[in-house]
C-alpha cells in the first residue's frame, strides 16, 4: 500500500501543480504526473496480490488510531482550506495542505513503525513553506511549487517502498 498511495497521491500533487505553471513546464509535469499514477498502480496491484499479509494496520486498535488521524487531518486542513477560500487568499491553499499532510505522516511514524516518515513530513512542510517565497520569485502560483514539489518527494517515497518490497 505504500507504493499505492505515495504513487497515486504523487501523480495528484503533479496534476495539482498544473494549475498555473510556466507554460513550459506543463509536458514534464504530465510525465511526471503520468510516472508516478503508473508507480501506484503497480503499488495497487501488489497490494492486491499480497492482500491477505499482515500490515501495521492488521490491529484493531492501530487500524482505529490511523482512522483517527486521517480523519482529524481531513478536518484541520478542510476547515483551513475553506478559511483561506473564504477570505479570497486560495493561492495558499495548496501550502496548507501539504503542511497539514506532512505534519500527519508526524503522527503516522508511530503508527506504521517507519521512521522515513520523519523524513517525509519534514521534506513536506519545508515544500510547503520554501513554496510560498518561490513561486513569488519564479511568478508562478503556490500550487505548481507547492504541487512539483510533494508530487516529487512522494514520487520518491513510492520508489523507495517499490525497492523495499523487492529487497524484503
Amino acid at each position: 500500500m505504500y507504493i499505492a498511495i505515495f504513487g497515486v497521491f504523487g501523480s495528484c500533487w503533479f496534476g495539482w501543480a498544473q494549475e498555473k505553471p510556466r507554460e513550459s513546464w506543463r509536458k514534464y509535469l504530465g510525465i511526471a504526473s503520468v510516472l508516478s499514477l503508473l508507480v501506484g498502480l503497480l503499488g495497487i496491484y501488489l497490494s492486491v496480490t499480497n492482500w491477505n499479509e499482515s500490515s501495521a494496520l492488521s490491529e484493531a486498535g492501530v487500524f482505529k488510531n490511523y482512522l483517527i488521524f486521517v480523519y482529524v487531518e481531513f478536518f484541520i486542513a478542510g476547515t483551513g482550506a475553506f478559511l483561506l477560500i473564504k477570505y479570497k487568499t486560495k493561492d495558499y491553499v495548496a501550502p496548507w495542505i501539504a503542511f497539514i499532510v506532512g505534519i500527519h505522516f508526524i503522527w503516522l511514524k508511530s503508527i506504521f513503525q517507519d521512521s522515513s516518515l520523519y523524513l517525509l513530513a519534514t521534506l513536506l512542510v519545508a515544500v510547503s513553506i520554501i513554496s510560498l517565497f518561490l513561486s513569488k520569485k519564479l511568478n508562478v502560483a503556490n500550487s505548481a511549487i507547492t504541487g512539483i514539489g510533494a508530487g516529487t518527494v512522494l514520487f520518491c517515497f513510492a520508489i523507495i517502498g517499490l525497492v523495499r518490497f523487492i529487497l524484503i
